[in-house]
């Protein structure tokens, strides 16, 4: 399985890699925001991507603005952010506020954004695979050009059967859609091992006679360089890859889960020495892109906002009472009420 590595000197120029960082810290400053409001009472369920910075930052930037749609999971807080959905209104699905883009009704990280191409979410593990080939056949009908869509997932989903059925209809009809596998090792409680034999779940590929690239999820030059490849690809009419960033989820499932119950605190503080804020901070300052008071202040600037933002979302009202059945059925629902009294 060919592995994907990239070089700060010379893939992107310095702009784009102060991008990267700057949305690998503004996703981190969000989750541990998100899991102070949830301990604090403000919040019900916090679901934290510590670990997955690199592969979303990275994924983000080869994402094309205006062009291209994506299918996100529940973990996907940076990702989105770094599609360019808009920092308050994560906070507004967070605190459940009448202002959110599902006024107020949808779970943490549940969004949908459909003006930035960006899909309604979904609990329901690898559904978002066969929504995200539907829309990869419906640009190929209507033969938009340059345009890919973008279908994330963990390793979990691919033990789904939707999984296996929207891979094998992509590959079949040469759709223009880039699965990528976020492989943090745990499908909840579950390692990779229990749900399957092969070691990269991007070798799953070859039964489908697509490409599969396995890359450091670690490194975002490395995931955005493989996603931009697989993106190319798919424009080309050359039909689908899957790329499988491997990282780690240094949390909790979510704030309702206690992963000591399943894994041990060696293993996690291992995965640690690898944590790609820091790791790709220091390379940016070893190559001279930043300097270690640049990267400081891009952290204090950061952390000023997302807490600016949270008190400012904070103070916004509540869903009203009386919009309780709307966004429920089409129309009104007052022919349920009357279908009710006639029955009687």
């Amino acid at each position: 399985m060919p592995k994907a590595t990239a070089s700060v000197q010379t893939l992107l120029d310095n702009e784009r890699l102060l991008t990267l960082l700057r949305n690998m810290l503004v996703q981190r400053a969000v989750d541990t925001r998100g899991f102070q409001l949830n301990r604090q009472g403000k919040i019900a369920i916090a679901m934290g991507s510590e670990g997955h910075e690199a592969v979303q930052a990275g994924t983000g930037l080869a994402f094309q603005r205006g062009k291209d749609l994506l299918y996100p999971y529940y973990r996907n807080t940076g990702l989105i952010l770094a599609c360019g959905f808009p920092l308050a209104d994560v906070f507004r699905s967070q605190f459940a506020r009448a202002t959110d883009r599902t006024g107020g009704r949808n779970i943490i990280n549940h969004i949908t954004a459909r003006d930035l191409g960006i899909a309604s979410l979904s609990s329901i593990i690898a559904s978002q695979c066969t929504h995200a080939v539907g829309a990869a056949y419906a640009v190929k009908l209507r033969k938009e050009p340059d345009r890919a869509v973008f279908c994330q997932f963990g390793d979990g989903a691919t033990s789904e059967g939707e999984w296996h059925e929207a891979v094998n209809f992509a590959a079949v009809a040469r759709l223009p859609v880039i699965f990528l596998c976020e492989n943090n090792r745990w499908a909840i409680s579950t390692p990779q091992a229990k749900q399957m034999v092969v070691e990269d779940v991007a070798s799953r590929a070859h039964g489908y006679g697509i490409p599969g690239t396995v890359v450091d999820g670690f490194d975002p030059v490395a995931v955005y360089e493989a996603v931009a490849a697989a993106r190319e690809r798919a424009v080309s009419g050359d039909g689908p890859t899957i790329v499988e960033a491997k990282c780690y989820r240094f949390l909790s499932h979510t704030t309702d889960d206690d992963d000591r119950t399943y894994r041990s605190r060696e293993e996690v503080e291992r995965q640690r020495e690898l944590d790609p804020v820091p790791r790709f901070a220091r390379k940016l300052i070893d190559a001279e892109t930043i300097d270690e008071a640049g990267v400081e202040q891009m952290r204090r600037e950061i952390a000023t906002l997302v807490n600016a933002t949270t008190d400012e979302i904070e103070t916004e009202p509540g869903p009203s009472a009386d919009t309780l059945y709307g966004n429920v059925y089409a129309g009104s629902h007052e022919p349920w009420c009357v279908w009710e009294t006639e029955a009687l």
